[in-house]
């Protein structure tokens, strides 16, 4: 008979899903009737599926999402918003991700592009991608002070953001960049291209951009390498602060 020293040595070997589950399983007399090589089975993938979960949860924290709750299943489809599940799914499969794609979202304020790009990022965290969620202004926030600091993480930065997975900028150019900004852009952009998926959300179209960015050539860059290769999701519909409040839900 296991004795709670028994099960303490679970968490000690740190396999303490498989510990918990068997505990389940001997107080369950279903189990009873089960072969051996069927509990170890259950055994192995209650602790396999504590571990990815465990491995989700650290992506996810790693993301920086505002909205780490967002999830593809609290997507709200209104006809008016121009979205179907099944689209919602079939980006979710992350099939865009893996072929290292853009995408651009779309929409007004408040329509729900940040909650939708949010939501996308989390389905990748799910299929073990690494994702970056960031304002392009605080992404520019942060290359400047590292910058000034000196110390060589300028370059790390730069790296990081060239090399995750999946990058998310969210209120893309919402507000006008200047030179370094527009030349730190372009360096990330160029080098992902190709080789790592990105995913912007934007209130305004491409042919807006182009008056946000400080430099004629360095906008034609930027636009060619984003604008000309992405796949677009127009999102519209209503605002969807108001929509929440008033159905009290997300």
């Amino acid at each position: 008979m296991l004795t709670e020293e028994d099960f303490d040595k679970f968490r000690q070997f740190r396999v303490r899903a498989m510990g918990d589950r068997l505990r389940e399983m001997i107080e369950d007399p279903s189990f009873d009737s089960w072969t051996f090589e069927e509990k170890m089975k259950e055994l192995i993938d209650a602790e396999d599926a504590a571990r990815q979960s465990r491995k989700i949860a650290k992506l996810v924290r790693e993301a920086r999402f505002k909205l780490p709750g967002a999830c593809v299943e609290d997507v709200i489809y209104l006809p008016e918003r121009g979205l179907s599940k099944d689209r919602v799914e079939r980006w979710a499969s992350c099939a865009w991700v893996e072929n290292k794609e853009v995408m651009v979202v779309i929409s007004k304020s408040g329509c729900g592009k940040s909650f939708l790009v949010q939501a996308l990022g989390v389905a990748a965290c799910r299929r073990l991608h690494k994702v970056c969620y960031v304002r392009l202004a605080d992404l520019f926030d942060d290359l400047a002070r590292c910058r000034s600091a000196a110390d060589g993480s300028l370059y790390e930065r730069m790296d990081y953001y060239k090399q995750v997975d999946l990058l998310i900028l969210d209120d893309f150019l919402t507000t006008p960049t200047d030179v370094q900004g527009a030349i730190d852009l372009f360096e990330i952009i160029e080098s992902r291209e190709s080789r790592a998926a990105t995913l912007v959300a934007s209130q305004l179209e491409p042919n807006e951009w182009y008056l946000r960015i400080e430099g004629e050539l360095m906008a034609d860059s930027i636009l060619n390498r984003i604008a000309t290769r992405a796949r677009y999701v127009d999102l519209k519909g209503p605002n969807m602060r108001e929509y929440l409040m008033k159905h009290d839900k997300r």
